[in-house]
């Protein structure tokens, strides 16, 4: 183990012609043979830059570890910069096809986050006149930081104006929040003020780590600055406070609100402030939407080459088509054209409680069956013998209200605790056709199957995080391929492989309307209820998982378009004769979560440019609405 790695650490300061000593990827045809339990024999001669940039960013980021620190951003975009020197350096046209992916895949995640540090220098900007003492806790972070000696006296000052100037600008928003109408809710201003919620935590967390640096080391420190340090803290999480539930409209004490003695120097604690979340109630979801033109960005680093008005118009093609399957399947119910009435009916196919885990363990086996009996994809043993169940709490439901996989899957059904109505909106949601429309999603072949794979294949490209088009879009092409399979033999197992197909395209709709502009998050549930059929509490759940924070702009509408992607490429290689089922699906998944796209190149054997770029329109020309 010990020379392998000193040989990967070697090699990216090899002179450039041993680059070409690496063995080629294997052909199309021999990477498809291996089975998914054999041991990985792929080669890239960018494995070893991958990973030496991956760690040299990680030391980075634990050093530079104050997010709006202008230093950070400098030092980042200096390394980001020196790599795609780095790049330019490779001698790209001698690499071969699973090199030459990883180059585009390794640059592509560099100008990406070149473009996110602009991206959020803009946004710091728009929230500046709601932190003007930010630089003042920098400057004193970074100083420590830089091991520079401390001054105890001037410390003192600096806090005791820290104190006073952060109390005043606390006063001054209160008098001008009483002038303005009561009834007015300026959403802009719940943004901004979230937005400046959670970076003052971050500065009171940096603050806290520097006093305790010397309180109680350093004699004369203590002396001069233990009082002052407690007044700043503690003006720092009042104001932090004062923006989170008076301006931003929260509920919820920050997770690193203190009182007494928890306000003396500690250890530092999670600054990220998480809107309570309450049954029946939606003002916790504000959302900060980015506009057209940081989406048109992220779909270039996705390497999807359409517009947002261009996947609106799929989205709501593909939406269509599920209503015309919808009224089919309520036909054959013997409800006639009314989808809705089919939907109703299908929701009151739930188990009694306790029993949701019986219903789930019999659904991935099930699932599992029917992938073996098809011969559609490798499944090892281990694989199916590793995975696990837990309950997911109630709290967590009003953000997650469907369970959700990988290696464990986390069963969401009503506990006792919870009140009648949302009980019953629970059960409705996690129905059986419901369920047994996504089950496999997470597990076998879905999200499951795709983390054991992707920690045994080309684990290296894990490194720079994935893409959603295919970490998602691969659980729900499954559910796609098996509906087109027969999988769901029941009317009302249709009705339930529908729903989740037509709620894959409505988060096209609703999650790039919202950050377009077009949609604020009420609008996105109202949709949800309307146009989709869920319950009120789902829908909610669905939009505040959506708009909360925790995931990335272009999340909810990756699951259908990544799905349709790789439908798209199985037309190409399976239709074509050029693989079977189960070759195709086993050399998809051993690409690892890299964009799909860059899979097609792979399995084809494509040679691409250093400048690369998205080319290939899976779902053909779109006009935009008018």
């Amino acid at each position: 183990m010990l020379s392998g790695r000193v040989f990967l650490a070697s090699a990216l300061f090899t002179a450039p012609a041993l680059l070409h000593a690496s063995p080629q990827t294997p052909s199309i045809a021999a990477d498809a043979r291996g089975t998914v339990d054999d041991v990985d024999g792929s080669a890239s001669e960018m494995r070893p830059y991958i990973e030496r940039m991956v760690a040299d960013r990680g030391s980075l980021l634990r050093t530079y570890n104050i997010e709006g620190s202008s230093l950070r951003a400098k030092r980042l975009r200096e390394f980001y910069e020196d790599w795609l020197g780095r790049l330019n350096r490779i001698p790209f046209e001698s690499l071969a096809v699973d090199g030459q992916a990883d180059y585009v895949l390794l640059r592509l995640f560099l100008e990406r986050e070149l473009y996110r540090l602009s991206f959020e220098e803009r946004r710091r900007q728009e929230i500046a006149e709601l932190v003007p003492f930010a630089e003042t806790i920098l400057a004193l972070t970074e100083a420590r930081r830089g091991m520079q000696p401390v001054d105890p006296a001037r410390a003192a000052s600096t806090l005791a104006e820290l104190a006073r100037s952060v109390g005043q600008l606390r006063r001054t928003l209160e008098d001008r929040l009483r002038t303005q109408e009561a009834s007015a809710r300026d959403r802009r201003r719940q943004v901004l003020a979230a937005r400046a919620a959670q970076f003052t935590g971050a500065l009171r967390n940096a603050l806290r780590a520097w006093a305790g640096f010397y309180l109680g080391y350093d004699p004369l420190f203590t002396w001069w600055v233990e009082e002052p340090y407690r007044k700043a803290d503690q003006a720092l999480e009042e104001y932090g406070n004062f923006l989170w539930e008076r301006l931003a409209g929260q509920r919820s004490r920050p997770p690193e609100a203190r009182t007494g003695e928890e306000r003396s120097a500690g250890p530092a604690v999670s600054s990220r402030r998480v809107p309570a979340a309450r049954p029946g109630e939606i003002e916790d979801i504000i959302g900060d939407p980015i506009g057209r033109d940081a989406l048109m960005a992220e779909l270039r680093f996705e390497l999807i080459p359409y517009t947002p008005e261009e996947l609106l118009t799929l989205a709501w093609k593909q939406l269509s088509w599920c209503e015309d399957e919808l009224r089919r399947a309520s036909r054959d119910m013997g409800l006639g054209e009314d989808w809705k009435q089919a939907l109703e009916r299908v929701k009151t196919m739930y188990v009694e409680p306790g029993k949701q885990p019986d219903l789930i363990r019999d659904l991935a086996r099930e699932a599992e069956e029917f992938l073996d009996a098809h011969g559609l994809i490798t499944v090892p043993p281990l694989a199916r013998e590793t995975w696990r169940m837990e309950m997911m709490p109630p709290e967590r439901q009003l953000v997650n209200p469907f369970f959700t996989g990988g290696e464990v899957i986390r069963i969401s059904f009503p506990t006792h605790s919870m009140a009648h109505e949302q009980k019953l909106m629970s059960m409705r949601g996690n129905n059986i056709p419901f369920a047994r429309a996504t089950v496999f999603h997470e597990l076998i072949p879905g999200h499951h199957l795709q983390g054991f794979v992707h920690t045994r294949y080309r684990s290296y490209r894990s490194l720079l995080g994935g893409t959603p088009f295919n970490g998602e879009g691969w659980a729900v092409y499954w559910e796609m391929l098996l509906y087109g399979m027969g999988f769901h033999k029941t009317p009302e197992d249709r009705v339930g492989a529908l729903f989740w197909r037509m709620h894959r395209a409505a988060r096209i709709i609703f999650s790039l309307s919202f950050h377009l502009g077009k949609m604020a998050p009420e609008e996105c549930i109202r949709f949800l209820i309307e146009r989709v059929g869920h319950e009120p509490e789902n829908a909610a759940a669905e939009v505040r998982r959506s708009f909360g924070g925790a995931y990335s702009p272009l999340y909810q509408a990756a699951y259908l378009l990544g799905a349709l992607q790789l439908e798209a490429l199985r037309r190409e290689l399976v239709d074509s004769g050029k693989l079977t089922l189960r070759a195709f699906h086993d050399a998809v998944i051993r690409q690892n979560r890299i964009p799909i796209e860059l899979i097609r190149a792979a399995l084809t054997g494509q040679r691409l440019r250093r400048d690369y770029s998205s080319q290939w329109r899976f779902a053909g020309d779109l006009a935009s609405p008018q």
